[in-house]
Parts: C-alpha cells; structure tokens; sequence
C-alpha cells in the first residue's frame, strides 16, 4: 500500500468518525482486529452494534468508493462482528454499514452511507 493510498484511508477514517458522531452514533472502536480481519469503525446507536467499513477515494477513476466493497470484505466483516459479539455479549443485535466518502479537488466531501447492508 502506498503512502498516498495508506494516507487517504485515514483521512477518510477520521471524517467517518466526525460524520457518525454527528448521526448520533457512539464510536466504540476504530481499526479492530480479530485474526487477519480489521473493522475500520464499531459503533453503537439506539442499541444497536454497527460494523462499519469505510471506503475512501480521491477519485472516481475506478467507480464509487462503495464499489470496491468484495465479497471477501462483506465475509470478514461478518467474521469480525461474530468474534466482537463474543467479546462483548452485551450486544445482541448488529447491522452491517458502509459509508463511502468521495474527496474530490475543488469540491467539498460527499458522504454516501449505505445503513444494514443486506448480506
């Protein structure tokens, strides 16, 4: 991953965080690992555990941030939120979300956040 790319990330990271305080989501973690899997976001609203994957671009050269959600991405974040709920069983029910931030030159941040992904 190249500084840039490895940069953007957390820029994008750090405004998902500012833009899900603001919807009254209660940030949790940031950047948690279980195994080889890593949630970018956990959070929690009305009760609720959100695994929240964050996709970042400075670009629309390769589509839509949220385009680039895989499969293989949707399974760990599943992975991920079972090995969390473990954790803490406190939480019994979880939704998957992805908030997508596009960062183009000249024009301010479009967020684009996709609540209860089906899976």
């Amino acid at each position: 991953m190249s500084y840039q790319h490895h940069d953007t990330g957390k820029k994008g990271e750090d405004m998902a965080v500012d833009y899900l305080q603001q919807q009254r989501f209660t940030i949790l973690d940031r950047n948690w690992r279980y195994a080889r899997f890593e949630v970018d976001v956990i959070a929690s609203r009305d009760q609720v555990l959100h695994i929240i994957e964050v996709k970042t671009r400075t670009n629309l050269l390769f589509g839509y941030p949220e385009e680039s959600v895989s499969k293989k991405k949707i399974n760990s974040m599943i992975r991920s939120a079972d090995a969390y709920m473990r954790k803490n069983p406190q939480w019994r029910q979880v939704q998957f979300n992805i908030l997508s931030i596009t960062l183009l030159k000249d024009q301010p941040p479009e967020f684009f956040f996709i609540e209860d992904v089906y899976l």
